[in-house]
């Protein structure tokens, strides 16, 4: 009966410090050292919240950059992130990756002439692990950039400079590799104008 009591103790304990006294005390560290991650690093424009830098959201004008394609159900959901687990041998994923592939060639064909399925960047055609990564390769953001400056009669220079200045490099130097945040490159291009 004691080792019984003894239990039942340790676990009300344990289950009030580590299930609710630590997590609350990283949560309010959190809130106080780093507030804009903490409240989900939202990005704001003219006051208005217009997205968060964590999560992709759904860009389909040609005006745009346009995010890398979405695993969850409805697309770009951030409540429910979730990722295609398709392996290399599925159907599915060949499906998959041929359809955004025509689409990619339709899309960005004209303004890239010669454009050819091997030059399209993998992560056009594929989704990430959340299914709702909110960056794009490089290689993907220089393939659109033609586009976009085209559509909004932009010198493809100015386009190109925009997405320089919005590509995060590798964290501390080696872990991963650079990315464009979509939301906040077309945040840049409104501010800058054009059609």
């Amino acid at each position: 009966m004691r080792n019984l009591v003894s239990s039942v103790l340790a676990i009300v304990v344990l289950t009030a410090v580590l299930g609710f006294g630590y997590p609350a005390l990283m949560t309010g560290f959190a809130t106080v050292a780093f507030p804009h991650q903490a409240g989900g690093s939202l990005i704001s424009v003219n006051g208005k919240v217009v997205g968060s830098k964590l999560a992709a959201q759904s860009f389909t004008w040609p005006r745009y950059f346009h995010e890398r394609p979405s695993a969850t159900s409805p697309a770009y959901n951030a409540a429910a992130t979730t990722f295609a687990n398709l392996g290399p041998t599925s159907s599915d994923l060949a499906t998959n990756v041929k359809a955004a592939a025509a689409a990619i060639l339709k899309l960005e064909g004209p303004y890239n002439p010669g454009l050819t399925i091997h030059q399209i960047p993998v992560d056009a055609v594929t989704t990430s692990a959340s299914g709702i990564d909110p960056d794009i390769s490089p290689a993907y953001a220089a393939l659109q950039s033609a586009r976009v400056a085209a559509v909004r009669h932009l010198p493809l220079a100015t386009v190109q400079k925009l997405v320089k200045q919005n590509t995060d490099g590798r964290s501390w130097s080696f872990f991963g590799e650079p990315g464009v945040n979509v939301l906040e490159l077309n945040i840049a291009l409104d501010k800058l104008g054009g059609n």
